[in-house]
């Protein structure tokens, strides 16, 4: 019998809120705001992006409606850019400590900063 390797843990950069854009998949192109960050498992969840249908069954008791849901789904995050705020391009996250000792995320093209 062979164990299950642990799932390679890698950081996001990316936190809640934050306006991206999908750069691979079947929504390739579309942009949104981050809803949920779940990092065990690597993924984000779009505002707008990803939807799956859900069947439901109506349950009078906590009155839910059965029928079709659509939701979005998780995303994996290496499929997401974050959009700068100022020079709106899609890039990737650096760091930066400024003058009055913040850490920031900044901008690859223009350097400006990400968190507001």
């Amino acid at each position: 019998m062979a164990a299950h390797a642990a799932p390679v843990r890698t950081r996001i950069r990316l936190k809640k809120n934050d306006v991206v854009q999908v750069i691979a998949g079947r929504d390739a192109g579309k942009q949104g705001k981050i809803l949920k960050v779940i990092p065990e498992k690597n993924r984000v969840i779009v505002q707008g992006v990803g939807f799956v249908k859900k069947h439901t069954r109506p349950n009078p008791q906590r009155n839910i409606k059965g029928g079709i849901a659509e939701r979005e789904a998780a995303i994996h995050a290496s499929n997401v850019m974050i959009l700068c705020g100022e020079c709106s391009k899609r890039t990737r996250i650096g760091h930066k400590v400024l003058g009055d000792g913040r850490k920031v995320r900044i901008c690859r093209h223009c350097e400006g900063v990400l968190d507001k």
